[in-house]
């Protein structure tokens, strides 16, 4: 995987079965060759040891002498494995493997390229939520197909991709590949994790929902949901080999076995047989999900089934969880899985520091002994921000971050998992909403947190804002949850939040459930930037909303500017996790409940907003509501951009095969071919407001003289119509600051 891509710095992850020494060397190339004779950034690094047949390494290439990779130019790199006496190519193409390839090009090699200088020829891809027995069709081996096109042009092609969430679902497992798991980890780590269970626990595939239930205190099953805890990942060795499996077909079995075989119920035996034909497809197409990470520069953020569902949701969840062995132990294999897998390429400069390094090795020495040192097991979860145990409880224990409580937690040591990357001329944050968030001190313990704790927002906002600068720069924001929802999925939050049902249903994970939360957000980013591009994931629907706002810039004598900002909300989701409630919102159903254009205004001390009724005057707020003595500190507007019609691409055919046919009566036959033409005909698709299908989009900036002044997500789905196509829909923001809307608005804000 080409993991962080920089001109002086470039970083490829990847696992082995054996230990070795790897040179990673970038070359330029020129027209369809590789330039061999010129290294321009070398580095090497020896793989740590996850189990007997698991090693991993992010091997990171810096310059020689002076030489810097430039935008505008394609790179290639090649592996070298000292131990072996091998090299990319030659390891793929081992007799141990099926014929393969990693590139776009005669030669073999991987390539990529860095982000343009100018901000309009920017390309960059993101999407979240891939569950490989989700529903719908699984897309992202169509950004392969997108990349073959565009390879050979530096400009054409995408330049980042960011996967903004679930990047694996470690409650909602597969039966089928949970019992692969189980297989595959064993041959991997060559022991098997000795789990702190309790008395009688079954771990077979299918049959765990009351031990991550009772055992472990994971809340995915709850409510009444047992089905979606009935294979939840438990150990070290089924977390680490999941993400093997979602990344490349190599772990794959030819074919499962069959239900009854493996089932002593029919029910469970057919439940079997589904998905796994429904995974069986999902692992076909997985070397081209390989060849795209081996070319396309990737970034990821933590959400919460990488671990659990509800993975820190609330204070009652960190009580449930962390007051239980089994729990405690179940969520360190999910973090510990996290920072090799995924963060160590998101920063690979922290574990090279004494952190990292000191980390690594505790990982390292921990799998040595077979999972059996306990003192090498605690250390690296000081290093993975594990919460301390209270003495008295038996919970985890908390601290105070102004008015909230956060987790308490080793924070000389703990390794971060926000970051930030810088392009020519834009910077992206990546934060890290999961594991610093701040829980009410007084209220219930399941009430909503801040997503951001006071001392987050200053170091993962405020403090990188202010030093990156945003002079003539655009600024993007990674929010793994959206800022804005569905107006039907905030009032249901709502509703379940008042009757104290939170969990299996994310209330707590949107922003604006925690009001103080989402107007400090607005807050601090509207201050220190007048336009921001907001990227996120997590909810199966693809959308683009923009908010403006506006607020007092200064203090000029008696009377107040006022400054105008305008945020863009863009939403990519899901990979593969359709369903029916995305399906019926992607059409033109959801015209019968449009988003309405919304106002609010709010205060600042003590953090206040409040919504303008229809109808009413934006500036006059509540329309004579007399609990508001005095003018608002600020106004702002939310409004749901049209998506356009669906556009064919001349390289959308899918290459892959069709969905199995299954035998039907005439008459079976006569009605589904009725319900087509009544529900996938083009005209019911084409919504205007959201894609409800498995996509993913890509983002592009656009403007006229150097200014940009919107910008555009074009989203790619297949065409229920023409089951064989890909298409995409286009939405466009635009990134004009706008007037407030009323002069009464403008007055009230100046008085």
């Amino acid at each position: 995987m080409l993991r962080r891509t920089e001109p002086e710095a470039v970083t490829v992850w990847l696992a082995l079965c054996r230990p070795d020494r790897v040179t990673l060397k970038v070359y330029p190339t020129r027209g369809r060759r590789v330039q061999r004779d010129r290294i321009l950034l070398q580095g090497t690094r020896a793989t740590i040891q996850l189990g007997q047949h698991l090693y991993i390494a992010a091997i990171t290439a810096k310059p020689q002498e002076t030489d810097s990779l430039i935008p505008g130019q394609i790179y290639a790199y090649d592996l070298s494995f000292e131990n072996s006496r091998q090299t990319l190519n030659t390891a793929l193409n081992a007799p141990d493997f099926p014929r393969t390839t990693v590139s776009y090009f005669e030669h073999n090699l991987p390539t990529f390229t860095l982000p343009p200088e100018n901000l309009e020829d920017l390309k960059l891809i993101h999407c979240s939520c891939n569950r490989p027995h989700g529903g719908g069709r699984d897309v992202f081996p169509m950004i392969d197909c997108f990349l073959e096109e565009t390879a050979p042009d530096a400009i054409a092609r995408p330049h980042q991709l960011f996967l903004t969430g679930d990047q694996i679902y470690g409650d909602d497992v597969a039966d089928p590949l949970l019992w692969r798991l189980q297989e595959v980890s064993r041959s991997l780590l060559g022991w098997e994790d000795p789990l702190k269970l309790p008395p009688g626990a079954c771990l077979t595939p299918g049959k765990r929902s009351e031990i991550a239930e009772t055992g472990a205190g994971f809340t995915a099953m709850l409510p009444n949901k047992a089905d979606k805890a009935k294979s939840h990942l438990l150990s070290w060795g089924e977390y680490s080999t999941i993400y093997l499996m979602s990344w490349s077909p190599i772990l794959w079995p030819a074919r499962f076995p069959d239900g009854k075989t493996v089932c002593d119920d029919d029910k469970s035996a057919k439940q079997w047989d589904r998905e796994a034909k429904i995974i069986a497809r999902f692992s076909r197409h997985l070397s081209r999900v390989r060849r795209v990470f081996a070319n396309l520069p990737t970034y990821t953020i933590c959400d919460d089934h990488d671990v659990s569902d509800d993975w820190y949701l609330n204070r009652e969840w960190c009580d449930r969880v962390c007051s239980k062995p089994l729990g405690r132990q179940a969520l360190q294999n999910g973090i510990l899985a996290y920072a090799l897998f995924q963060g160590w390429g998101n920063t690979p400069e922290q574990f090279d520091r004494p952190s990292g390094k000191n980390f690594l090795h505790a990982v390292e020495k921990w799998s040595i002994s077979r999972g059996r040192d306990e003192k090498a097991w605690r250390e690296a979860g000081r290093y993975l921000g594990i919460p301390r145990k209270d003495a008295k409880t038996g919970g985890p224990q908390y601290k105070r971050d102004g008015e909230v409580l956060v987790l308490d937690r080793d924070e000389d040591r703990a390794l971060k998992w926000h970051y930030t990357v810088s392009g020519p001329n834009y910077d992206i944050l990546a934060l890290d909403t999961r594991t610093w968030r701040g829980y009410p001190a007084e209220a219930e313990t399941y009430a909503p947190p801040m997503l951001l704790c006071p001392h987050a927002f200053e170091e993962q906002l405020q403090r990188p804002l202010d030093q990156l600068g945003g002079d003539g720069k655009m600024t993007f924001v990674i929010l793994p949850t959206n800022l804005v929802s569905l107006g039907i999925i905030d009032r249901i939050h709502h509703w379940q939040l008042k009757r104290g049902k939170t969990f299996g249903s994310d209330v707590g994970d949107s922003w604006n459930i925690h009001s103080g939360a989402f107007i400090r957000l607005l807050e601090t980013l509207t201050q220190q930037r007048d336009r921001l591009i907001i990227l996120s994931g997590d909810i199966h629907y693809s959308c683009a909303v923009r908010l403006t706002y506006w607020s007092h810039a200064s203090q000029e004598g008696n009377l107040r500017s006022v400054r105008a900002s305008v945020l863009a909300q863009l939403t990519s989701s899901a990979i593969k996790n359709a369903e029916g409630m995305t399906y019926a919102i992607h059409t033109k159903l959801k015209s019968l409940l449009p988003e309405r254009t919304e106002y609010w205004l709010g205060w600042t001390d003590p953090p206040q907003q409040v919504s303008v009724p229809r109808g009413k005057d934006f500036g006059r707020g509540v329309g004579g509501n007399a609990s508001i003595a005095r003018s608002p500190d600020w106004f702002y507007r939310i409004e749901w951009m049209e998506r356009g019609s669906a556009q064919f691409l001349s390289w959308g055919k899918i290459p892959f095969d069709s969905q199995p046919k299954s035998k039907r009566s005439l008459g079976r036959k006569i009605l589904d071919g009725l319900l087509y033409f009544l529900w996938r005909n083009p005209w019911l698709q084409e919504g205007k407001e959201v894609v409800g299908r498995n996509n993913f989009s890509v983002v592009s900036l656009k403007g006229e003289e150097k200014e940009i002044q919107a910008v555009t997500q074009e989203t790619y789905w297949c065409a229920p119509w023409q089951r064989d196509r890909l298409v995409k829909s286009r939405y466009v923001v635009s990134l004009n600051l706008d007037e407030l809307p009323s002069q009464t608005a403008k007055k009230r804000l100046k008085s």
